[in-house]
C-alpha cells in the first residue's frame, strides 16, 4: 500500500517544513544523543557512568541531551531520595525501539568507517570548487588553446 502526503494528517507528515518530526530529527539524530541512547541499552545508569563511557562528553552537554531525551519521552529520570541524591537514567519502551535503530547505525558505522575515512582524504586531496570553478572560467576565457582571445583595437584592426 503507497502512502501519500494527502492521507497523512498535517502534524505527522514527515517532508513538511512545520511538522514535529523535523523537531525530533533535529534533537534526537546527534552525536551524543545517539551514544547516550546506545550506552544506556538495556541498562539503568547513573549520570557519572553515562559520562564515564562517552569519552569527550562535557557535564553540561551531557546534561543538556539527558533532558531532551526525557523531554521526548526516550528516557526516565529516577531521583532517589538520598543525601547526596542518587540519579538514574535509563531508556523507555520508545527509547528502546530507537535504540535498535541506533544500533543499526553504529553497526553501519563500524562497517564502512574505513571507506568513509579514505573517501575523505580523497575528497579533501581534490582541487576545491572555488578552485576548479577558477579555473575553469580562465580556460573559457582563454579558449581551449589557451591562447588569449583577439581584442579589436579601437581602429577596428583586431590586435
Amino acid at each position: 500500500m503507497v502512502t501519500t502526503s494527502d492521507s497523512i494528517a498535517p502534524d505527522e507528515d514527515i517532508m513538511r517544513a512545520d511538522s514535529i518530526a523535523r523537531e525530533i530529527f533535529s534533537e534526537v539524530a546527534n552525536k551524543w544523543a545517539l551514544l547516550i541512547i546506545e550506552t544506556l541499552g538495556e541498562r539503568t545508569l547513573r549520570f557519572s557512568e553515562v559520562r564515564d563511557a562517552l569519552d569527550g562528553i562535557s557535564h553540561k552537554m551531557l546534561t543538556q541531551n539527558l533532558r531532551m531525551l526525557e523531554r521526548n519521552g526516550l528516557v526516565t529520570r529516577t531521583v532517589h531520595p538520598t543525601v547526596p541524591p542518587k540519579v538514574e537514567y535509563a531508556l523507555t519502551g520508545p527509547g528502546r525501539e530507537l535504540r535498535a535503530t541506533v544500533d543499526l547505525l553504529c553497526s553501519w558505522t563500524r562497517t564502512h568507517l574505513r571507506h568513509i575515512d579514505r573517501s575523505r582524504q580523497r575528497f579533501a586531496a581534490k582541487p576545491s570548487t572555488a578552485e576548479t570553478a577558477e579555473a575553469a572560467e580562465a580556460t573559457e576565457a582563454t579558449g581551449a588553446t589557451g591562447a588569449t582571445p583577439a581584442i579589436a583595437s579601437p581602429t577596428g584592426t583586431r590586435g
